[in-house]
């Protein structure tokens, strides 16, 4: 079954797994990540410091803490990840919705995946590659990614969410695509 195919649940699962694998995996916690003026630290930092208030604000629930990022990011990585599949896995989840000004009313899993869980999958590049490990994304679910976000490029460009388009060769794969779209050049190094 692929990423694209599976549950909000399941599809969490799989992208959280293998962010924690990164996570457990990293040595280096200030070495410089591809995002500008970012350490590894901070690309685990970015995903346990927006999301918690993200969540509560359009949902009312308030997920478990774990330490700060600077004192330990990978028992904060991992308080965040268990908390996140723990509400995707319960049953109550599938009858909630989630509400935001800028995005409408969804269903609560579906806001989760959307928001968030292609957030953790993206970001699983930026914390491979600064620390020097396997930085292969899905190539399905990368292709999937690129081919729904290229048609709202401009709203997600003034989201100010993402940098500017990187340009890529023509013909790369759909990673390189994806990271390209998201301001990422695809063949940074530290």
């Amino acid at each position: 079954m692929t990423l694209a195919e599976l549950s909000a649940a399941d599809r969490h699962r799989a992208i959280a797994g293998t962010f924690t694998d990164r996570v457990r995996a990293a040595k280096a916690w200030d070495a410089p990540a591809p995002v500008d003026g970012w350490t590894a630290r901070d690309v685990v930092r970015h995903l346990v410091e927006w999301f918690p208030g993200f969540l509560a604000g359009g949902s009312g629930i308030d997920l478990p803490r774990g330490p700060g990022v600077d004192d330990d990011p990978v028992a904060a990585w991992q308080a965040q990840a268990d908390g996140v599949q723990a509400v995707l896995d319960d049953p109550a989840t599938a009858g909630r919705t989630f509400s935001n000004p800028h995005t409408g009313d969804l269903p609560l899993d579906r806001a989760i995946d959307q928001f968030y869980t292609t957030d953790v999958f993206m970001h699983t590049w930026d914390l491979a590659r600064a620390t020097g490990q396997d930085d292969r994304l899905d190539a399905d679910y990368s292709a999937l990614l690129i081919t729904g976000m290229e048609p709202m490029e401009e709203l997600i460009r003034n989201s100010g969410q993402y940098g500017p388009r990187v340009p890529v060769p023509a013909g790369a794969d759909a990673q390189t695509r994806l990271l390209g779209f998201i301001g990422r050049d695809p063949f940074w190094t530290a």
